[in-house]
């Protein structure tokens, strides 16, 4: 209140604030933008909550999580006390079916708690005595009526409220049958709670196991059975199926998705020629990123490729190999889309008349338009749904998503949620480089995987520092997509770190996060730039790529030379056969004296499974490096002096290890070491 010069009370106006209830609960996590977004888990994915929960004076509080399933039934997770100075409260929950699911926390009066604490004292001190005790039965006959208990529990119960009144046994014996580990972990389970204080009700979207685990391989379906004519020496493109040929030697490399740049109809107006040129000859093939032409646009398939038959076979095959088909979703255009004709209004036009084409300055795309969402956001956002229903039904289930980033960011909130309603197991991967916020955001309204800045961070602290943000303070919304290289990145480091940079940065990888990928041609190093990029020389956007395949097979006239074949086969039986290495959350990083040797665990325990790897890497190609590692025992599941056998996944070498051991890897040996631990 107020007054005026005179006096009167003046009432001051303040905004409404949410009721705490009789037992506060705050600071409740994960919860992404106080709840205006669902925090994102995959079935089977084990996430921590945690809250602050407290109350006033003596008397003991509690906490617990109700989870609500996707049919509506609840679920009552106890919480434990990890800080009883900071008052933080800590469960794991697990989502066991797909679908929108939701949780809260329940701050309570624990009168078992209170009584506890209480008798404990008092009783050892001969204070009120009897009065203790039977205030002791009295909380335990509450605590019978409690619906839904066991026949067991009930027993237990019952017991003790009988000890506790019997006078002909010692007050210390009394008091320990009030107090047995039957008791106390029957009422930890189903507990006696007053004046019961519920959080929010917060969002929790659970999706398939894809959205967060899964092994990429990217492939350019042009290059894949291209070759020069013996006679002409001209090009002849590969095929839908001639590219279905290449899926078994995928899958036996243990990838599980395939990943598929552009099918549709390359424009022929402003086509790129090789290495971005302006002037593309006649049979230069254009950037299938340049989507439309006569024979068609986002919904057709360029006519050199094959048609819809062909394409099914390549899904077809591919599910045979347990492989899904990731096809990418690019919203630009060649000037000879038919949207520019029959749509003119959905791109920019230029004061001269012309519409605007993409650019990135300095980059310019002379042969692409950039949809303008702005001119008819309906028109273009139904076309949009449209296209995506096609493949759809042509047995696309994954969209890797071109430059999301340069489209609204509420057009994908639309479009992912409309898809969801009858096609939820639809995943989305953002190709979002770019700043953090938008990265963030488009994580938030949908997607389920994202590009990373993995390229560009290299040095052990730069690795542990980008780990714990996003194992720890995105990991709610955002699953982050692990890439050493892509068609259209090659850092510096890969171009000259040689072979020891490319095994890294793959086991990196695939061990550091449960979803990454690999662009074809890793296999063979293919580390030349082009002058002035950090992108591959003679890139496979603007021409056919021949890797003779068959020539590292085998009998081939390479066969022997060096490649990473074998070496990411290992990386992904390494990952399907250890389930510590399928998971985020679980990262932890552990001491090492030098800062060029990269150490985390991973643990993973459920259902009787007690998984645990460890992972160390130098994380310079150019040097080898012997060291000390120090590791948290207990993050591990083993206490501080014991020993195990240390058995390394990449050369199949074992090692006595304990809490401190010397390592040696780098450029003169193996780079990485992927330690699955053993216990004796």
């Amino acid at each position: 209140m107020t007054t005026t010069s005179a006096n009167t009370p003046i009432a001051q106006s303040s905004p409404p604030q949410r009721p705490l209830g009789r037992i506060p609960v705050l600071d409740v996590t994960p919860v992404v933008e106080n709840g205006a977004f669902p925090m994102k888990s995959v079935v089977g994915e084990q996430v921590p909550v945690t809250a602050r929960v407290f109350r006033e004076g003596h008397d003991a509080a509690n906490a617990t999580v109700v989870v609500t399933d996707a049919a509506g039934r609840e679920h009552h997770v106890p919480m434990t006390c990890t800080n009883v100075g900071l008052s933080l409260w800590e469960a794991t929950v697990v989502a066991d079916a797909e679908g929108a699911w939701s949780f809260r926390v329940e701050g309570w009066s624990d009168p078992y708690g209170t009584w506890e604490h209480d008798a404990s004292i008092k009783v050892a001190a001969g204070v009120d005595v009897d009065l203790m005790l039977e205030e002791g039965a009295l909380v335990l006959e509450r605590a019978l009526a409690v619906p839904g208990r066991p026949e067991q529990g009930t027993r237990a119960l019952t017991d003790a409220v009988a000890a506790l009144r019997d006078a002909d046994r010692s007050a210390a014996t009394r008091l320990a049958a009030g107090m047995t580990a039957d008791v106390v972990a029957e009422l930890h389970a189903r507990p006696l709670r007053d004046s019961v204080s519920p959080s929010p009700e917060y969002g929790w979207l659970v999706e398939r196991v894809r959205a967060l685990y899964g092994a990429w391989y990217e492939i350019f379906p042009r290059s894949e059975g291209c070759h020069r004519d013996p006679e002409t020496g001209e090009w002849v493109t590969g095929t839908l199926r001639t590219a279905a040929e290449r899926l078994p030697a995928i899958a036996g490399m243990g990838f599980d998705v395939v990943y598929l740049t552009p099918i549709h109809p390359i424009g022929r107006t402003n086509r790129k020629g090789p290495n971005n040129t302006l002037v593309a000859g006649e049979a230069d093939p254009g950037s299938p990123y340049a989507i439309g032409s006569a024979d068609g646009g986002h919904d057709a398939i360029e006519p050199s490729l094959g048609d819809f038959d062909d394409f099914d076979h390549f899904v077809a095959r591919a599910a045979d190999l347990g492989l899904e088909v990731a096809l990418d979703l690019a919203l630009q255009c060649s000037p000879d889309h038919p949207w520019v004709t029959s749509h003119p209004e959905w791109f920019t036009t230029r004061a001269d008349g012309t519409i605007a084409f993409a650019e990135n300055p300095p980059k310019k795309y002379q042969d692409i338009y950039p949809l303008n969402f702005d001119n008819d956001p309906a028109g273009i956002y139904a076309e949009v749904r449209r296209v995506v229903q096609v493949w759809i039904d042509h047995g696309v289930k994954i969209f890797r998503v071109d430059n999301p980033h340069t489209k609204p960011v509420e057009f994908w909130q639309w479009l992912i949620a409309d898809v969801a309603k009858d096609h939820p197991d639809v995943v989305w991967l953002a190709e979002a480089f770019t700043r953090p916020a938008m990265m963030a955001a488009l994580a938030k309204v949908g997607f389920q995987q994202s590009y990373t800045y993995y390229a560009w961070r290299n040095g052990k602290a730069e690795l542990e520092e980008y780990m714990t943000e996003l194992s720890e303070d995105t990991a709610a919304f955002m699953r982050p997509s692990f890439w050493p290289t892509t068609h259209d990145i090659l850092t510096p480091y890969m171009q000259y770190g040689g072979p020891t940079a490319w095994k890294l940065r793959a086991a990196l990888a695939a061990t550091l996060v449960p979803t990454y990928g690999i662009y074809a041609g890793y296999e063979l190093i293919e580390s030349v730039a082009r002058p002035g990029a950090e992108e591959q020389i003679d890139n496979e956007k603007y021409e056919f790529k021949d890797r003779r395949w068959a020539d590292y097979e085998p009998g081939g006239p390479l066969a022997g030379q060096l490649w990473l074949a074998d070496y990411l086969r290992m990386l992904n039986d390494a990952r399907r056969a250890h389930p510590a290495l399928q998971w985020l959350r679980n990262y932890r990083a552990q001491i090492v004296e030098d800062d060029s040797v990269l150490c985390f665990s991973k643990r993973y325990t459920r259902d009787g499974i007690d998984d645990v790897v460890i992972v160390v890497a130098a994380t310079d190609p150019h040097s080898t490096r012997e060291t000390m590692i120090h590791l948290d025992m207990p993050s591990l599941g083993l206490g501080w002096d014991d020993r195990f056998l240390a058995k390394d996944l990449v050369t199949g070498e074992s090692w006595d290890w304990g809490a401190h051991n010397f390592v040696r890897v780098g450029r003169d040996g193996e780079p990485v070491h992927i330690i699955h631990v053993r216990r004796f």
